[in-house]
């Protein structure tokens, strides 16, 4: 049993958590990497390795409960625990309207499901050993509703994040909260607009497996914005015209 601190991240082999695994390696963590793009993810895990750092990676689909069950007990094989669970892996709808997907659901297995099944299974055990933590990567849009499914997945992860940590008080368990707003990723590659690179998110997960934190906002200057959404939902309104304006070149 390895005596760093073990995390199991998913959706790690491109953007936050790529970068995420990148930030972890850096403060000494040993990881286990979870993504469905395996030869991504294993030319990460070597060069994390290269670094120093002890790496398990292999291929999961985070909405099929078998790769779940063995994502964790190949964690447990590895390191005989897990420390803290980052459920970072999201998707969206590929392009249009989330009416017109043939599997618009899946959205939800994804970023919804999936989390919660993940840190059920990681849960007993840490409630155990009094110590763990659960690192939920959200979005601004589950503050501030622009699309569909994605937004009712993030809502509803925010939701079972601040409830979780609410029914884990006391227990040693933290529930973290991450929410980016726009960020340079795959999900954003269609958006006009100025964004920071997947870094700013990677930090905020890496700062607050060290300092727990209920919720996080990155960039910062989303944090008012989030707040005027909820005191102004008709300001709001108009913002996300704008801003959808701009992201499709209307």
């Amino acid at each position: 049993m390895t005596s760093r601190r073990v995390v199991v991240l998913t959706g790690a082999s491109s953007g936050i958590g790529r970068a995420a695994a990148e930030a972890l390696a850096a403060r000494g963590d040993a990881l286990v990497l979870a993504a469905r793009r395996e030869d991504e993810l294993r030319v990460l895990a070597r060069t994390l390795d290269a670094s120093g750092s002890r790496v398990v990676a292999g291929r999961a689909d985070v909405a099929v409960q078998a790769d779940r069950e063995a994502l964790i007990e190949a964690a447990r094989a590895q390191f005989g625990r897990v420390d803290a669970l980052v459920n970072n892996a999201g998707i969206s709808i590929a392009r249009g309207m989330w009416w017109d997907d043939p599997d618009p659901l899946r959205v939800l297995e994804v970023n919804l499901t999936a989390p919660i099944e993940l840190t059920r299974l990681v849960l007993p055990e840490m409630r155990a050993r009094g110590r763990g933590h659960i690192v939920n990567v959200g979005s601004v849009a589950g503050r501030a509703a622009t699309h569909g499914m994605y937004s009712a997945s993030k809502f509803g992860l925010r939701g079972f994040s601040l409830a979780l940590r609410r029914e884990l008080l006391g227990s040693g368990v933290h529930v973290s909260l991450i929410a980016p707003g726009f960020v340079r990723t795959e999900l954003t590659a269609a958006a006009k607009l100025p964004m920071p690179g997947p870094d700013v998110v990677a930090r905020a997960i890496a700062d607050v497996l060290d300092r727990p934190r209920r919720e996080v906002i990155v960039p910062r200057f989303y944090g008012p914005l989030a707040a005027l959404e909820a005191a102004l939902p008709g300001l709001g309104d108009a913002i996300v015209e704008r801003i959808r304006a701009r992201r499709y070149g209307a």
